[in-house]
């Protein structure tokens, strides 16, 4: 896995575009053609243009194609329509910026050691963590042991998956270690996600445990994780965002409204159609018309069209993007307890986020009240004829796991998550699936393809090399 840039220009990269845009991150020429431009960066400079290259890789075109494949939106035009139909070769992923971000991740550690700072230290494990995650998940085997040492292994063996996340564990076990010193260097200046609060880091920590131990069906310890994770929205690691285009404005407003308009929208999309379901049932406990609306909008790029909702919705310039949210949180703990057959505890946790949108509040922002309503409900209402149990599944069990499973996949619109969910929950027991269709053919998308340019110059990725229909190890 040979690095086009070196460590210390992408530092200082990363920290301009905080003040100037990332919209072309990690595509100037002088990078690439003067490597040795910039002699130093320290370590709270370095937090700070991690941060947004991690923020990027949340809202970049694997997180569309993620969200293509399972289902959420639909691509119409160019490039987007054929991921939608799943043509893609290895020239449709790259990583970089991925293994970039995860190595300044890594030297923010290495800094932080050096001027003896456990807080800082933690955060870069998490940010480390948040980077390898995406990528196992979405690639399974991938290099990690020896990703960050390019003198030393210029190509890296790529780690089977399963120990990619146990390792991952490690390094966030680690990480809460650290986020627990007493004291630490300030930096909240440079942290536009939690400015400063190690609190909030440590239980942004253990959320992202609880997502990893999910994915792996380790329920009792993603129940553990969760506990101790993003206690309420205040907690959401939200990316922020502004107005100024090309400065601060949300990527999928960019995309949806100003450089790709029309190539994707929720016509023929599974999304749309669920939530319609469910707002036409019986179920008089529940109204998410202002959840639809805040998402979807008609005739923004054409007449008629379904269109992500850049107007006053969920994708204006200025919506926060979602990292690792509260909300997740306790979908992890409803699930895993479900799983458990801990009925009563998965019961709490649903209704904890049936109250917080009953608030209006959604990634940041308060939906208006019309066509809002989300009150508690009770273990009989998923009961062979209750109203939470629409396809009368025949055990409480499985009606609550469906209505987990189908909440998780209404907050995780435009998330990488809820592929990973797609895949994860065909093997998790009991099986309960979203009937999700598919756009073309007669398989699924599985995972992404390795790029091209690690194919080229690493003889250790793995052979034969897989399709998009190659499931994962895990999955």
């Amino acid at each position: 896995m040979k690095k086009v840039f070196s460590q210390k220009v992408i530092a200082a990269l990363l920290a301009v575009n905080l003040l100037t845009g990332c919209q072309g991150l990690f595509q100037e020429p002088d990078i690439q053609n003067n490597p040795n431009v910039v002699t130093d960066v320290d370590v709270t400079t370095l937090l700070a243009g991690t941060l947004l290259g991690v923020s990027f890789l949340h809202e970049d075109t694997d997180v569309r194609i993620a969200s293509l494949w399972a289902g959420e939106l639909n691509g119409l035009s160019r490039a987007h329509q054929g991921y939608a139909q799943y043509i893609v070769s290895s020239q449709s992923f790259f990583w970089s910026p991925l293994y970039p971000v995860a190595s300044q991740a890594r030297l923010m550690q290495t800094k932080a050691d050096a001027v003896g700072d456990q807080w800082t230290k933690g955060v870069g494990q998490v940010l480390e963590a948040l980077v390898i995650a995406k990528a196992t998940a979405l690639y399974g085997d991938v290099p990690y042991r020896q990703a960050f040492n390019d003198a030393a292994f210029p190509t890296p063996v790529f780690d089977q998956q399963a120990e990619v996340y146990a390792a991952l564990q490690t390094t966030l076990d680690n990480a809460i270690t650290n986020l627990s010193a007493p004291t630490g260097l300030a930096f909240a200046s440079q942290d536009f996600i939690y400015r400063g609060d190690v609190a909030k880091w440590k239980a942004a920590a253990n959320t992202l445990k609880a997502r990893l131990y999910l994915h792996t069906g380790d329920y009792p310890r993603a129940v553990a994780s969760a506990a101790a994770g993003i206690a309420g929205p205040a907690g959401d690691a939200l990316v922020p965002h502004g107005t100024a285009q090309g400065v601060d404005i949300n990527q999928n407003y960019d995309f949806f409204r100003v450089s790709r308009a029309g190539d994707t929208g929720f016509d023929g999309a599974y999304l749309p159609r669920l939530m319609q379901s469910r707002i036409g049932s019986a179920n008089t406990k529940t109204d998410e018309t202002a959840l639809y609306n805040h998402y979807l909008k008609v005739g923004i790029t054409a007449t008629g069209s379904l269109d992500p909702n850049t107007t006053d919705g969920a994708f204006t310039a200025n919506a926060p993007h979602p990292i690792l949210t509260y909300y997740e949180n306790q979908l992890i703990l409803a699930e895993a307890q479900a799983r458990l057959n801990v009925p009563a505890a998965a019961l709490t946790a649903l209704n904890a986020v049936r109250a917080g949108l009953a608030t209006g509040y959604v990634n940041g922002k308060t939906i208006a009240a019309p066509g809002r309503r989300y009150d508690a409900y009770a273990l009989t209402d998923f009961s062979p004829t209750g109203l939470a149990n629409p396809t009368g599944l025949a055990t409480v069990q499985t009606a609550l796991l469906y209505e987990i499973i189908s909440q998780r996949y209404i907050c995780f619109l435009m998330q990488y998550e809820a592929f990973n969910d797609y895949r994860r929950l065909a093997k998790a027991t009991p099986v309960v699936q979203l009937p999700i269709p598919l756009y073309a053919g007669t398989q699924k998308p599985q995972r992404f393809i390795y790029p091209q340019n690690e194919v080229n110059t690493n003889p250790n990725v793995p052979q034969p090399l897989p399709n998009q229909f190659a499931g994962v190890p895990l999955f």
